[in-house]
Parts: C-alpha cells; sequence; structure tokens
C-alpha cells in the first residue's frame, strides 16, 4: 500500500525529471494556487470575526495586561 509521503516522493521525482518549461509553468500554478488559499483563509477568518463580534464573543482592549488575561 503506498502512503502519502511515498506519493509525494513520486510526484517530487517525476517533477524533477520535467523539461525546465514545465517546470517553470508549474512553479506558476502554485503559486498562484497558495495565494488564492491564503486569501480565502484570510477571507474566512475574517467572517469568523465578524460572527464572534456579533455574538459578543470577541473582546479589544490596548491594555497589555488585560490582553495577557484573555490569553
Amino acid at each position: 500500500m503506498k502512503t502519502a509521503t511515498h506519493d509525494f516522493n513520486d510526484v517530487v521525482e517525476r517533477v524533477y525529471n520535467l523539461p525546465l518549461e514545465y517546470k517553470e509553468e508549474l512553479k506558476n500554478l502554485l503559486e498562484h494556487n497558495i495565494s488564492d488559499a491564503r486569501r480565502q483563509e484570510i477571507a474566512d477568518n475574517f467572517k469568523d470575526a465578524q460572527k464572534a463580534e456579533k455574538s459578543g464573543k470577541l473582546k479589544f482592549s490596548s491594555s497589555t495586561q488585560e490582553l495577557k488575561k484573555m490569553l
């Protein structure tokens, strides 16, 4: 049975054997995909914070002592 690590190693080996042009295109695709995923993560976190604020679960403070207590 193949493991995720084995599958990953197979993918890496196959990528290393690609022509340079394909490697560059794959790099560009991955960079865009990662950027999109990060943007979605930020948007999701923002929506969660909005819900927390509306429900009164989100607290703000400029006091370092108060912030330490919140942790």
